[in-house]
């Protein structure tokens, strides 16, 4: 909430840099009429004006164009976050009754129903990352954080092992280079975890030390 806070100050001050360009634009012949001193050469004042007329109103069209370039991102970001709000809705509604679960495409290797919906709501985490990772929120280092103690967990390595190839292929269909970027991270921390040896099981989740 605080960055979408942040990136909508930044739009409201380009928007108010470029009517302060304008309306300065606007009134500088205004003033430079007014203070120039008696016997003034006037079709040199005009030149001049004419010019930094011209100057400021390019700065205050180019103020427009960033500030118009800026609300189309934010109105491409937030329809996102709008359709992955819904997505996510979906889920939880699978998560919450079983039933519904078989709706969703079969998750290969479930070993019970409880187990699918672990590795349902663990995507909904890798969901999450993906769209933070997307909008550059974190970087590289910031998300093999994050996925280094992820994939100490069984449960998100059955994810990944179900699912990672998907991702990739998904992300490929789309041609989204971040989105491909992502997948690639994931898949490299995760074949780091697993060299590093086996996982801890959601038996020994509340007693693993370290």
């Amino acid at each position: 909430m605080a960055q979408l806070f942040a990136r909508q100050r930044r739009f409201f001050t380009w928007t108010a840099a470029g009517l302060a360009i304008a309306a300065v634009t606007a009134v500088a012949p205004l003033v430079l009429e007014a203070a120039a001193p008696a016997g003034t050469n006037w079709g040199t004042l005009s030149d001049v004006s004419q010019t930094y007329s011209a100057t400021l109103s390019a700065a205050a069209l180019l103020g427009v164009v960033v500030s118009l370039a800026h609300q189309s991102r934010q109105t491409a970001i937030a329809n996102e976050e709008a359709q992955r709000a819904s997505h996510r809705q979906l889920v939880v509604m699978s998560l919450s009754d079983p039933d519904l679960i078989v709706c969703w495409e079969r998750i290969p290797n479930a070993a019970s129903p409880l187990e699918a919906k672990q590795i349902g709501f663990t995507n909904l985490i890798i969901s999450n990352w993906s769209a933070d990772y997307q909008l550059k929120r974190f970087n590289d280092d910031a998300l093999r954080v994050l996925l280094r103690e992820h994939f100490r967990g069984e449960i998100a390595r059955k994810h990944w092992q179900n699912g990672g190839s998907q991702w990739r292929q998904f992300a490929e269909a789309l041609g989204e280079a971040r989105g491909i970027r992502f997948a690639s991270l994931v898949d490299e921390v995760y074949t780091q975890a697993v060299s590093e040896g086996p996982p801890i099981p959601p038996s020994a989740y509340f007693s693993a030390v370290g």
